[in-house]
């Protein structure tokens, strides 16, 4: 069953757009935004399962130039209109 979780990154000042860029690249981002706050950007990520989830987030995004830290919340419950 897919695993979907939002990703609260901070970045290097001045860093947002490169990493912004960055993120879309992965296609296992879906939306990634910069955002105003105590975080720079937020990405909705989606996976396999829960190890994928880990893998993605750990050795893809945190890996990444200019990230400084992030911040991950799996969603366990979504409602659409």
């Amino acid at each position: 069953m897919p695993v979907k979780a939002f990703v609260l990154i901070n970045t290097q000042i001045g860093s947002e757009e490169e990493v912004l860029k960055d993120l879309k690249g992965l296609e296992e981002v879906e939306e990634a935004h910069i955002v105003y706050g105590v975080y720079d950007i937020v990405a909705k990520v989606t996976a396999e399962d829960i190890n994928k989830l880990r893998d993605i987030v750990t050795m893809k995004i945190r890996k990444m130039k200019k990230i400084m830290s992030t911040t991950t919340m799996i969603v366990i419950e979504e409602r659409r209109k």
